[in-house]
């Protein structure tokens, strides 16, 4: 079972869409392991990716902090 996001907004989002880090993958064009390191933070998503996961999961908003930085 893959790991909950590191956001809870984008756990609670994620779980909303009822989408798998497979399906947004396909969404984003990248790979499921690549969307597991975003959004559990093992990797910084660029200013694109991180909107793209935005409008995948209809996210308006996102706090400035730790979790929420892009490249």
């Amino acid at each position: 079972m893959a790991p909950d996001p590191r956001c809870t907004a984008l756990a609670a989002a994620q779980k909303r869409k009822g989408l798998s880090y497979s399906a947004i993958a396909t969404q984003m064009g990248t790979t499921e392991q690549h969307v597991i390191d975003i959004c559990t933070g093992a990797s910084t998503p660029s200013q694109d990716e991180f909107n793209s996961l935005a409008r995948i999961l209809d996210v308006s908003a996102a706090p400035h902090d730790a979790a929420h930085v892009t490249k």
